[in-house]
This record gives structure tokens, C-alpha cells and sequence, in this order.
């Protein structure tokens, strides 16, 4: 079962990216095809700006809670500045159960995806 620490990371991660993404088509509008008007850089540049520091916050906030050593802490806060990296490094931390929180543990690595056994009275 995944934990709200790693599903509020996983969504900021993806937030960055596409922010990244939709700022660099912008870009790509304003200075090579020569748009007329600004290619909407302005408006993709400040809502970049703003979800660029909730993924800076939220790597720092989740860090602790999903057992995160400094190396890993220091990849996630790298991955911010090149384009797209985020996502990257969303996906190799779920596939490294990096996601998963210190309890991985007591489910041989793969917490994230236990599900909640049910219990039956005999």
C-alpha cells in the first residue's frame, strides 16, 4: 500500500517534469519558430518557478518519512535541474523501493505494493 509521503512525492515529481516540459515548448515557440507573441513563456516560466520549489519542499519533507539516506536526498534535489530528471528519478526510486519507506523491510522490499490481508474468523 503505498504511503501519502511517497504518492505526494511521486506527484510532484511528475508535476515538475511536465512544467519542465511545457516551459521548454514554450521556449521552443518563442525563440525558434519566432512566435509572434511571447509563446506563453511567462506563464509557463512562473508556474515552472512555483512547482520547481514544492518539489524542492516536498523532497525535503518526504525524506524522513520514506527512510531516505543523504545520497538519495541529494539525487532527488539534482534531478530538479535538469529537464524531465524528475520523473526519472521517480521511476528509479520505485523500482528501487525507494518509495516504499523504512517497513519495506518487513515485506521483503516490496511494501509499496502490499496489499492489507484480511483476517477470517474460524
Amino acid at each position: 500500500m503505498s504511503s501519502k509521503a511517497a504518492l505526494v512525492f511521486r506527484v510532484a515529481a511528475v508535476a515538475e517534469a511536465l512544467s519542465w516540459l511545457g516551459l521548454l515548448i514554450g521556449m521552443f515557440l518563442k525563440y525558434v519558430v519566432d512566435a509572434s507573441n511571447e509563446g506563453g513563456v511567462p506563464v509557463l516560466g512562473m508556474v515552472h518557478g512555483v512547482v520547481f520549489v514544492l518539489y524542492v519542499i516536498t523532497s525535503l519533507s518526504v525524506a524522513k518519512p520514506l527512510g531516505w539516506r543523504g545520497k538519495t536526498l541529494a539525487l532527488a534535489l539534482l534531478a530538479s535541474i535538469p529537464p524531465l530528471f524528475t520523473w526519472l528519478f521517480e521511476k528509479w526510486a520505485l523500482r528501487n523501493g525507494k518509495l516504499d519507506g523504512p517497513q519495506r523491510l518487513s515485506h521483503g522490499g516490496v511494501g509499496l505494493f502490499v496489499r492489507a490481508r484480511e483476517t477470517v474468523n474460524a
